[in-house]
């Protein structure tokens, strides 16, 4: 199992899209230089809807470093991730 690192995020279902925005906003305000979204299965489409919203509201204030998608095994079963790796550009 890994170690979640403080400057990622692993989007879930009981937060919005719009508070997981203002959690990555504030990392970024707090001096991160790069923040990774992860998504599983179903919440991947979180995570795109996560990073169009950041687009729109920093515009060229971020930039899609990254691009991970994979599987891995949990509960003995094949799911599916999406992995964003974003920095902040000032």
């Amino acid at each position: 199992m890994s170690e979640k690192k403080s400057n990622e995020i692993v989007v879930g279902r009981t937060k919005s899209v719009e508070d997981y925005v203002l959690d990555i906003i504030s990392l970024f305000n707090q001096g991160s230089q790069e923040v990774e979204i992860k998504g599983n299965g179903f919440e991947i489409n979180k995570v795109v809807d996560i990073y169009n919203q950041l687009v729109d509201r920093l515009k060229e204030g971020v930039k899609l470093e990254k691009v991970d998608i994979g599987s891995e095994v949990k509960d003995k079963r094949r799911v599916s991730y999406l992995l964003l790796k974003l920095r902040r550009v000032y």
